[in-house]
């Protein structure tokens, strides 16, 4: 069937497709965290190692998604797309057969890890091809649902399938459903501006240096990046702990800590997400603009920081559930802004290298949230650790402040001026 990139349903369809692949780079991810007591107690590992793992996972998506993001400005975003589908499933799978840590890290940290970063800063340039200001903020809120689907249903279904099966077909099974999707990405996923290939080859590409830097040109981007930065650390460590620590403050299993750790946060924030994504866009169009995108942003980590104490620090496991909800609602808060915020202030010709930084930075220190918190446990314990969290979001959640009353105007006019040269 042909494809009619300019047809105003497929810029819908778009979503779609999008958000089965982030459907499934989320649950691939998650996988590792649902069934890490059960890894742990096959390779014999300690905390310390296993949060090695999970840190050399974030690391290596670091050190790739530069290189994504530079090329996903220069080639076919949806081929990428479509071979990154292809990479983390084929990688998921093979980390099934892992039976010794380094193997462990080389299907994860490498393998995965590389897989996924080709897709992070290559799904939302593709988003704002097809989705003006108008609709950006809602389109990229619905898409983002696909990651709190993906977690809540890799949380429960890759627990039940390590208490039944064994935590090697939780990854076997998982990896072999993306296999399968990338066919369905290669008959329709395509690009908005295939047309105009050869008019884009014969445009001047900056250098690689050049769409790395731009985006520390501009005051908004960089408060941007502490903000994302922030928000990686936090949900990494989060994401990795969490089941543990239900498991062992309130003697769960891990299909019930699985899902009950994931669950509560993430139903929140698909309904926060649809809230904040259709308010952002009504509140760009009024007086104001996009700067007021930074408001929800920061509000939502302000206002989720309290919970954050709460998940770690409460002995009702209703209020850690309930703090787990409030958790996920706020910060979907700043989740519908992100590159909307982005690319308000960052010139199209650098939409995926803007994002591939925001990344870079995001999940490489990001990366050192489960480490941490692995050496911190001897002495706070994980949950204690997990509480401290929150002063790192209270200081994001400022800095997002200062971007909105001190800088985003100021680069507004910047890239106005930059577009009419």
């Amino acid at each position: 069937m042909k494809v009619n990139v300019n047809s105003r349903f497929y810029k819908w369809e778009i979503i779609l497709l999008l958000w089965v692949a982030y459907f499934l780079n989320q649950g691939d991810r998650q996988v590792f965290n649902t069934v890490l007591p059960h890894i742990q107690e096959f390779l014999g590992a300690s905390d310390v190692t296993m949060g090695l793992i999970s840190t050399c996972f974030n690391l290596f998506f670091a050190l790739t998604v530069p290189f994504a993001g530079y090329f996903a400005d220069r080639l076919s975003r949806s081929k990428i797309i479509i071979f990154s589908v292809a990479l983390f499933s084929t990688a998921t799978m093979f980390t099934g057969f892992a039976n010794t840590v380094i193997l462990m890290i080389l299907m994860r940290s490498v393998a995965t890890g590389v897989g996924e970063a080709i897709f992070g800063p290559t799904y939302p340039a593709i988003i704002a091809e097809y989705h003006d200001t108008r609709t950006r903020a809602r389109a990229m809120s619905i898409h983002q649902t696909a990651y709190y689907v993906g977690v809540i249903a890799s949380g429960f279904l890759a627990g039940l399938i390590a208490d039944t099966l064994g935590w090697q077909y939780s990854f076997l099974i998982f990896g072999a459903a993306g296999v399968l999707f990338t066919f369905v990405l290669i008959l329709r996923l395509k690009d908005k501006h295939q047309a105009s290939a050869q008019s884009a080859a014969k445009e001047k590409k900056p250098s690689f240096f050049e769409a790395m830097s731009a985006i520390f040109r501009v005051p908004t981007a960089v408060c941007m990046i502490f903000g994302f930065t922030s928000l990686i650390f936090v949900l990494t460590g989060y994401l990795t702990w969490m089941p543990k620590v239900l498991m062992e403050n309130f003697s769960l299993s891990s299909a019930s800590a699985g899902f009950n750790s994931m669950f509560w946060t993430h139903a929140a924030a698909f309904v926060g997400v649809l809230v904040a994504g259709s308010l952002s866009d009504r509140l760009a169009a009024c007086r104001g603009g996009g700067k007021n995108r930074l408001i929800l942003q920061a509000g939502g980590l302000l206002l989720a920081a309290p919970c954050i104490v709460l998940m770690g620090l409460s002995e009702s496991l209703v209020v850690v559930y309930a703090a787990l909800a409030g958790f996920g609602f706020f910060r979907a808060f700043f989740d519908a802004n992100t590159y909307s915020i982005l690319y308000d202030v960052i010139s199209e010709r650098y939409h995926s290298s803007s994002s591939a930084v925001l990344q870079m930075f995001g999940f490489g220190m990001g990366s050192l949230a489960p480490l941490i918190l692995g050496l911190m446990s001897p002495k706070l314990g994980l949950s204690g650790g997990i509480a401290t969290l929150a002063v790192i979001w209270v200081v994001a959640g400022i800095v997002l402040l200062v971007a909105k009353f001190f800088f985003f105007d100021k680069d507004v006019e910047r890239l106005k001026k930059s577009k009419q040269q």
